[in-house]
């Protein structure tokens, strides 16, 4: 709908203009009802006061007394004023203002509502402040200056009278005298009234403020305001706001006071019943209801204590108060300004817009206000009370002062937001809401306005806070001068308390209502400067927090000079925030670097430094680089603990740091190491993070050694006794603890200096003995080494034993000098001995020396006394033998050792084992000794190898790889071989392998002797040399069928194809593989591959084939090898196609030969995989055909005379030169020419399949039709009598060839066409032969565009019916023949009689055909007849429902009928009430005119006289139209995803016909009742196509979507339960294109699971919907549709697309877009009555649909309105045209 031009037609052509009228009692009211809050009377005239630019305003209440409490007799003021306090009420309220008096406009504004002040310097804004007096007073008066105005009331309408004040009466205050409503009214809260003044005085431009109570001054608040200061603007202060609408102009400070005298009454609290009071007059801050106090009373002996001292303190106030309550106090209280002028930069477009919003414009300077309360007035505020408790009772500056939970916004008067810190905000020009209680951050142009102005506050709360810090800074630096020691802690701490208040008041949390005003405010505070700091209290004063530090208890333990926050601030929020913000960060390397490397550390600060370093790098929060930055400027002087180091410690210059657990401290250290005492609290882990290692002994000891000449003497390890030991135990202790490496270094220093204290002084370690050696009295031996361990003293050097060289000098070779003549010389059994019992305490090298002498003779005795007597020659003993009897056979060297027993495990006996002395030979020198030529020592040497092989651990030995010959053979114990050379398996000599002597087989083993040889050498050998006869050939073998299992895959297959197999041939064939033998002849022993040999024998093969038979054992290995029991069919087929005249000539009978083709074509599949042999058959000349021979011409008798038999001779020919007989008489005519095929089935399936082709393929057919007769009559007759006796020859034929059949006669019916024509010749012609034969014809068929056409020759009046036969064989048969020809003839030439005379069932064919086509239509007629009764029982059914709805039941809801499928036959479960009531038929016994005369008459073309009695009586009647059932109760925007019932559209479309009448009708016109289609209105919406996805391609290539918005949508099922009804539904649009000559890819479909769009065309592509076509035009029940179902279904669509079509050239439904519509049914309508008729005519195919009931089908209009149907998916799949089609091309 078109509003904009529907307005304009209501504003020229509407009814006559009325005023809008106001009910201004109910706006007065509805505005009141947004000025909810406290005090909004006051607030507001004290506003208009401030506007009116007054210096002092006047507030009196004037009371009423009590009509129950009488006045006291008293005269005591302070009772009197309890009276009125406690008991008078409300009369009257006066508000006065020395302000401005009204002007015109003024008094003008002031009745009207809304108006507001256009002055944008002032606070009021809206126009309605005023109208709050209504809440109290119903007829406000208002006096000012010479005039004066009364408010009075006359019904709901408000009105005014204004009055000249005479002049005696005229004051220059402005006056509000309001008159309150309801007269019960108690006082309010004195106390809460005085608070709100106060507040309200702080930033509103008044002086004074006096508060009355009838002549009671309860109050009187004055502000003084000292001279403004300018605040200079730093460069760093970002002055604009962030969307540059503001910018901050000019800064002033200044400071005000606010002095109150009160009377005592205002805190004093009558002791009054609740139930006695009356209606009180706002909430005053003791009487708000309280939980807290409710709780209070239930948890009262929990908190008696405190709440009974609270309560005490309380009386005791108000004791002191109702003394004397006129008693007047004061109190002061002082305030700190920030005002800003802001400049402000708006567009004209947004200054329009607040314009409209405020009534007044923005203004161009504004001023923003930024209250603090500085530590020091806040002090002197509290100092100017009196005693706490009645000040607190009496205190009306409670809520001036920032509170706890922050301050407020001041809009002129404080509102309800508060800011979220302790400061307040005075914006006169942010835009509040009409209530004035919040700010407006909801409205777009003003929410804009006001989120900037809080900017601008935000940026003067940072310079507040700026001048706050600077002046904190300036008092600590005057009380350091004073001082003169500069700012300490002592300053600090004193200016602690005034540091903790500024920051607090400008930490900012939460604001309420809105939690807006403190994030923006907040924001700006912290963005207002360019630079990233802020000023805050630390350590060394104020201080910006670049360069300000969290401080660390660690870190302040050695550096104090890096100011941070003091530990009081580090918990604060602002603090925290600083944190969050990365302001401030905790103090980093470098600023521990900076401060280190301006003065060195004392002792404790070192080791702190030493201890935080430590920790920090262990952490990983000391990166390397950092902590040798640190290390290398960190120095220390200290007075003891480092005398090595000079008193300085340079930490850069230290490596070590000294473990006591390895060297105790107090030893001397290298300078490089740090002394014990600065590393004492520190972990190893924490030292080596630093880089430092723990002092080793090596490089400890050499520092000793190599300074040892610098050091006083008992410090010399060389020269002090004491002292060396002292360090040779340090070793001692850590000497197991020491690497390899480092004990040699060790060893290696100490033994090149006289380390060792000795009874004979000082001595080098290897020149020093141990205390137990006392084999000579003058040896150094060692002293004082008690704490010594042992095992040092020996690695160092220090000798347990005598050296060898002094024994054998000694005691083996005494000299003739030093001989002792009493003393025998020792023998070598009294040497070993001797250092047998020293043996631990040898030394190594001593060891190695004793190894190496030769010391120990050899046996030398006669046999039996071998051991008697020692050989002259001494031998190592590593070159000797254990004496033992069995080692004397070998010859070798055996030790003499007294009685020739030597026990092994005996003390000499070890030490000779550990010197060398040998317990048996090894193997090699055994191999050498069983190879000796010897004969004795050889067989000594084996029978010892054999004896002693497992306890000498000879098994170890791998012998069988030695290379020397020692081993005797089987036959020949002379010739010696290697382990590899010989075998134990005799059987393995007939491959030519040498055999082990038999008696040592059972030890072959031992001697790495295999049993066999290894197969690839037997292989080899066997191709080498294969056997020559059968009896070698079974040898050979046999013995490989026993290592069958050795055999892997790659030598079975060199076995397969090598010549191994003797096989002697006979007078057979000769295989193809090439025989060996010499000279190319073929001998009776060849040798064949096991694969080309044969296992066994075989009658039918062994001629052909070559077999063999080895005896079992060796028939295995040839089969292992390949061999198998008989040939395959392939290589059958391979000798056939190698050699067939061979295989011919063996075979010798084609009877044989095709015997072995048939079994080849059997199992023709088998040998098509082998593509090569069936590309060599194909070319071979291996198939049996044959050619016929006739007797020669000149030989032929006469025509009466038997013709001979003709002869077949067989040959063999390539399948291409060979041809199937499938044309008999081509045969005849062509046989000299031809070779055939073998006429057997299965032979000519497998002679096509190589190649051959069949006669008629190679016979050229060329069929010359005469002109066309002119008479067809008996090409009619022809036609009708073929397709006659068609149907009872395909019944006979089929019994016994039923494959042969190709077509049924309903085929042929279809596709045959009979012409009569002048003449018909055909020449058949050979091809490739050049042989042709040209004969007249009496009929034949050829191909036709639109079928076959039989040709009969009109030259004779009855054509030849074999020839007949023989043209329509070929059309229906699949292999026509001579004998279907002949077998189809007498059908043709025989009447029915005589085809029944020969046995032919031809009655009960006929009475058969008969009865199906009475059946059919007996079926038909019952369709009918059961449709017309589901329309009676429909109407009786409707009238049902319509009785059953008028019951009190009709709110219950009438489901949606069904929606049928047109013309699909009803279920019992239909409901079929909405369906109209048929028309009424007077002729129902007229016999039906078929399916076409159905459709036309739907069409409106039956003519017959039965429509046109129909027509008239239907014209004369004038029939009321059908009253329909009630509209169902319909639910807006629900769509259940059902199609509108369509017998409802057509009840609509024939009450409509029925409603017509004649212009000059006399009766009164009835629109027709109607029921609501509910697809009307979006019946083409494309509102779904914005929301569908491609899913699937249907058969013919149309596209399918789907709504996206079904939910869990799974595609594959849909495409599945639904894969026949797309494909229909795409077959049916394309028809439906084919009228309009649509482009194919224009048409879509699409589904959505509800809503009621049928079709829609978007930007020319039309969608169609699924649903729609499935419940309207699918059979549900699975039958095939019917053909004139086919044709309303297309009919359906074909209107539905005409509609879319029309939306090419008109979008929007109207006159238009119908009369395109129309115009498109009228234009294509002849085109699409010819698709009907052709759909309703294919009677071949199975129907598309079954026929509609007219009264049922919808019609889908050429307007809006279209049938939808149900959203649930059908399970059918039924396919429109029958068989289902292609699957999808799913996407």
């Amino acid at each position: 709908m078109d509003y904009g031009r529907l307005r304009a037609a209501a504003l020229r052509d509407g009814e006559d203009e009325e005023a809008v009228t106001v009910d201004t009692r109910a706006l007065i009211d509805k505005v009141l009802a947004r000025y909810s809050g406290e005090w909004t009377t006051l607030r507001e005239l004290i506003q208009n006061a401030a506007d009116a630019q007054a210096t002092t305003v006047k507030i009196k209440w004037e009371t009423l007394p009590s009509t129950q409490i009488p006045l006291p007799t008293t005269t005591d003021r302070s009772e009197i004023l309890k009276h009125i306090i406690t008991n008078h009420t409300l009369r009257r309220l006066v508000v006065q203002n020395n302000g401005q008096p009204f002007t015109k406009t003024d008094w003008g504004r002031l009745k009207r509502i809304a108006e507001g002040n256009p002055d944008e310097t002032k606070i009021g804004a809206f126009g309605v402040g005023f109208y709050s007096v209504f809440a109290d007073c119903e007829e406000p008066f208002v006096s000012s200056g010479p005039e004066a105005m009364a408010f009075y009331w006359k019904g709901n309408a408000l009105f005014t009278r204004k009055l000249q004040v005479p002049e005696d009466q005229r004051t220059p205050d402005t006056a509000f005298v309001l008159d309150y409503r309801n007269t019960t009214t108690m006082l309010p809260n004195l106390l809460s009234v005085g608070q709100f003044l106060a507040t309200s005085l702080t930033f509103v431009a008044l002086q004074n403020i006096e508060f009355w109570i009838d002549d009671y001054k309860i109050l009187h608040l004055q502000k003084k305001t000292s001279p403004s200061a300018e605040v200079a603007l730093s460069r760093d202060v970002e002055t604009t706001t962030k969307e540059r609408l503001m910018k901050v102009h000019s800064v002033e400070r200044a400071s005000a006071q606010i002095d109150a005298s009160f009377m005592s009454a205002i805190g004093w609290k009558p002791q009054v019943a609740t139930a006695a009071k009356g209606e009180a007059y706002g909430f005053g801050n003791s009487e708000m209801p309280s939980l807290r106090s409710f709780f209070s009373r239930l948890t009262a002996n929990t908190s008696t204590s405190k709440t009974s001292k609270s309560a005490r303190e309380e009386k005791a106030a108000q004791d002191a108060i109702s003394e004397d309550i006129t008693v007047l106090s004061s109190s002061s209280i002082f305030l700190r300004v920030t005002t800003a002028a802001i400049k402000t930069s708006v567009s004209a477009n947004f200054s329009a817009e607040l314009e409209r919003a405020t009534k007044k414009p923005p203004p161009k300077m504004a001023k923003l206000s930024i209250l603090t309360s500085s530590y020091d007035e806040t002090q002197a505020s509290k100092s100017s009370a009196n005693s706490k408790a009645v000040s607190k009772a009496t205190d009306v500056f409670a809520s001036v002062l920032p509170s706890k939970k922050g301050g407020r916004i001041f809009i002129g008067f404080p509102t309800t937001q508060t800011t979220g810190a302790g400061i307040h905000i005075s914006a006169p020009s942010v835009i509040p809401t009409v209530e004035r209680e919040a700010i407006d951050l909801n409205a777009r142009w003003v929410r804009t306005w006001n989120i900037e102005m809080l900017r601008a506050a935000g940026i003067m709360a940072r310079l507040a806070f700026s001048n706050e810090m600077v002046e904190l800074q300036i008092k600590l630096q005057r009380a350091a001068e004073t001082s003169g020691t500069g700012i300490t802690s002592k300053e600090v701490a004193k200016y602690m308390p005034e540091a903790l208040h500024t920051l607090n008041a400008f930490t900012f949390g939460d604001s309420t209502p809105s939690g807006h005003v403190s994030q923006i405010i907040e924001e700006a505070f912290w963005t207002s400067y360019k630079n990233p700091f802020v000023e805050v209290y630390s350590s060394r004063g104020v201080l910006p927090t670049s360069k300000v530090r969290i401080g660390s208890q660690e870190l302040a333990k050695f550096v104090d000079g890096i100011p941070v926050i003091p530990p009081e601030l580090e918990t604060i929020g602002f603090v925290q925030k600083l944190t969050d913000f990365d302001l401030l960060s905790p103090i980093t390397v470098d600023d521990v670097r900076l401060e280190l490397s301006g003065k060195p550390l004392d002792k404790d600060q070192l080791i702190n430094f030493i201890q935080w370093a430590g920790k920090k790098a262990v952490q990983g929060e000391l990166d390397p680089a950092s902590k040798d930055r640190l290390l290398d400027v960190a120095v220390g002087l200290v007075s003891e603990g480092a005398e090595d180091q000079g008193g300085i410690i340079a930490l850069g210059s230290i490596q070590n740091y000294l473990s006591p657990n390895k060297i105790p401290a107090g030893l001397p250290v290298p300078p490089t190491t740090l002394p014990y005492d600065f590393t004492k609290s520190c972990n190893s882990t924490e030292l080596q993070a630093l880089g430092w290692t723990s002092l080793e002994i090596v490089p400890w000891l050499r520092f000793l050694i190599e300074t040892r000449s610098t050091r006083p003497e008992g410090q010399n390890m060389i020269k002090s006794p004491d002292f060396a030991i002292r360090i040779l135990t340090v070793l001692s202790k850590n000497w197991d603890n020491l690497s390899q490496s480092s004990k040699a270094t060790v060893t290696l220093l100490l033994q090149n200096h006289t380390v060792m204290p000795t009874k004979l002084g000082m001595r080098k370690p290897t020149e020093a003995f141990f205390q137990s050696v006392k084999l000579f009295d003058d040896l150094p031996t060692i002293e004082g080494c008690s704490s010594i361990k042992d095992k040092f003293l020996t690695a160092i050097g220090v000798r347990k034993t005598v050296d060898l060289d002094t024994i054998f000098t000694r005691l083996l070779n005494p000299s003739t000098e030093t001989e002792d003549p009493g003393r025998t010389k020792w023998s070598h059994v009294e040497l070993i001995k001797y250092l047998a019992s020293v043996r631990q305490d040898i030394p190594a090298n001593d060891l190695k020396k004793l190894k190496e002498s030769r010391i120990c003779p050899a046996e030398a005795g006669p046999s039996g006394l071998e051991s008697s007597v020692a050989s002259p020659q001494l031998y190592k003993i590593s070159e000797l033998y254990e004496p033992k009897g069995p080692l004397r056979p070998l010859n070798v060297k055996i030790i003499q050792w007294p009685g020739g027993i030597l026990r092994p495990g005996s003390t000499e006996g070890k030490f000779l084992i550990d010197l060398g002395l040998r317990p048996y030979p090894s193997v090699d020198e055994l191999v050498d000794m069983m190879a000796s030529s010897d004969s004795t020592l050889r067989g000594n040497a084996m029978n010892y190898f054999i004896s002693y092989h497992h306890s000498n651990h000879y098994v170890n030995f791998d012998i069988g790889s030695a290379p020397k010959a020692f081993l005797p053979l089987q036959g020949n114990p002379k010739q010696l071989v290697t382990p590899s050379q010989c075998f134990t398996n005799e059987a393995a000599a007939v491959l030519g392998f040498d055999i082990l002597r038999r008696d040592l087989h059972p030890h072959a083993p031992k001697f790495g002797v295999l049993a066999d040889p290894p197969i690839l050498q037997c292989v080899e050998r066997l191709i080498a040399k294969a056997p020559q006869n059968h009896q070698e050939a079974v040898s050979l073998f046999g013995y490989f069928s026993t290592r069958l299992n050795e055999l892997g895959s790659n030598l079975i297959t060199k076995l397969r194809d090598a010549p191994i197999v003797p096989v002697a041939r006979g007078k057979g064939l000769s295989t193809s593989h090439t025989p060996t033998g010499t000279g190319g002849k073929i001998s009776k022993e060849v040798h064949l591959s096991p694969r080309h040999c044969y296992l066994g024998s075989s009658s039918m093969y062994g001629e052909i084939f070559d077999f063999v038979d080895f005896g079992s054992s060796a028939n295995a290995f040839l089969s292992a090898c390949g061999s198998k029991t008989e040939p395959t069919k392939l290589e059958i087929a391979q000798l056939a196609a190698g050699e067939p005249a061979r295989l011919l000539s063996v075979l010798q009978s084609p009877e044989k030969y095709l015997s072995l083709l048939k079994f080849l074509a059997e199992d023709m599949a088998t040998i098509k995989r082998d593509k090569e042999l069936w590309k060599k058959m194909k070319s071979s000349p291996f198939l049996l055909a044959f050619k016929e021979i006739g007797a020669p011409s000149k030989e032929k008798a006469s025509e009466s005379e038997e013709e001979e038999a003709p002869i077949r001779q067989y040959q063999l020919a390539a399948p291409a030169a060979i041809v199937i007989l499938d044309d008999y008489i081509s045969y005849r005519l062509f046989k000299d020419y031809l070779v055939c095929a073998p006429e057997e089935d299965v032979l000519e399936s497998f002679y096509m399949a190589l190649g051959s082709h069949t006669l008629s393929e190679i016979v050229q057919e060329d069929l010359k039709i005469g002109p066309h007769s002119e008479k067809q009559d008996g090409a009619v007759w022809l036609r009708k009598h073929v397709l006659e006796r068609s149907k009872i020859f395909i019944h006979e034929y089929a019994k016994y060839t039923r494959d042969a059949i190709k077509h049924d006669a309903k085929w042929l019916e279809n596709n045959l066409t009979v012409e009569a024509v002048r003449s018909v010749s055909l020449r058949r012609s050979l091809r490739d032969q050049g042989q042709s034969h040209t004969e007249r014809r009496s009929a034949a068929s050829k191909k036709s565009r639109n079928g076959w056409v039989l040709y009969v020759a009109a030259e004779s009046s009855r054509p030849d019916m074999y020839q007949v036969g023989q043209a329509v064989c070929h059309l229906i048969l699949n292999r026509p023949s001579q004998q279907a020809y002949f077998f189809f003839e007498p059908f043709l030439k025989l009447d029915l009689l005589d085809l029944r005379g020969r046995g032919y069932n031809v009655d009960r064919i006929l009475r058969a055909k008969a009865a199906e086509a009475r059946i059919a239509e007996e079926e038909r007629r019952k369709a009918l007849d059961a449709e017309q009764a589901r329309i009676r029982e429909r109407d009786e059914e409707f009238r049902r429902h319509g009785q059953a709805i008028s019951t009190p039941t009709r709110e219950q809801h009438i489901k949606t009928p069904e929606p049928r499928m047109p013309g699909g036959f009803g279920s019992p479960d239909d409901d079929d009430r909405a369906l109209p009531p048929p028309p009424p038929s007077t002729s129902r016994g007229t016999k039906p005119k078929g399916l076409f005369s159905n459709l036309s008459k739907r069409f409106g073309f039956d003519t017959s006289d039965e429509a046109e009695d129909n027509m008239n009586n239907f014209m004369g009647s004038n029939p009321e139209p059908v009253r329909l059932p009630p509209d169902e109760p319909s639910k807006p925007g629900k769509n259940d995803g059902k199609v509108t019932n369509p017998a409802i559209i057509q009840q609509n479309l024939l009450n409509a016909i029925r409603s017509t009448r004649a212009h000059d009708s006399s009766q009164v016109y009835s629109p027709p009742s109607t029921r609501e289609v509910k697809e009307q209105a979006t019946y083409c919406d494309d509102t779904i196509g914005k929301d569908l996805y491609f899913v699937a391609d249907a058969s013919n290539g149309m596209r399918v979507f789907v709504s996206n918005a079904i939910p869990d949508f799974n595609p594959a099922h849909f495409l599945s339960v639904n894969h026949g009804a797309i494909n229909s539904f795409a077959s049916l649009l394309l028809e439906v294109a084919a009228v309009y000559s649509i482009n194919r890819t224009a048409v879509h479909i699409f589904y959505e699971h509800g809503g009621n769009t049928i079709a829609f065309n978007r930007d020319g592509s039309i969608f169609c919907n699924l649903r729609f076509f499935i419940q309207l035009h699918v059979d549900q029940s699975g039958n095939h549709p019917s053909g004139e179902s086919r044709a309303s279904a297309a009919v359906w669509w074909w209107v539905v697309i005409a509609h879319e079509l029309a939306h090419n050239l008109v979008h929007p439904h109207n006159a238009d877009h119908s009369y395109y519509t129309e115009s498109f049914i009228q234009e294509y309508f002849p085109k699409m009555m010819v698709k009907a008729t052709q759909l309703i005519g294919v009677t071949a195919a199975p129907p598309l649909l079954h026929a509609p009931a007219p009264s049922s089908t919808p019609r889908p209009p050429t307007g809006a309105s279209h049938s939808t149907s149900r959203s649930l998916l059908p399970d059918q799949s039924t396919s429109m045209f029958g068989a289902a089609p292609p699957p999808y091309r799913e996407r």
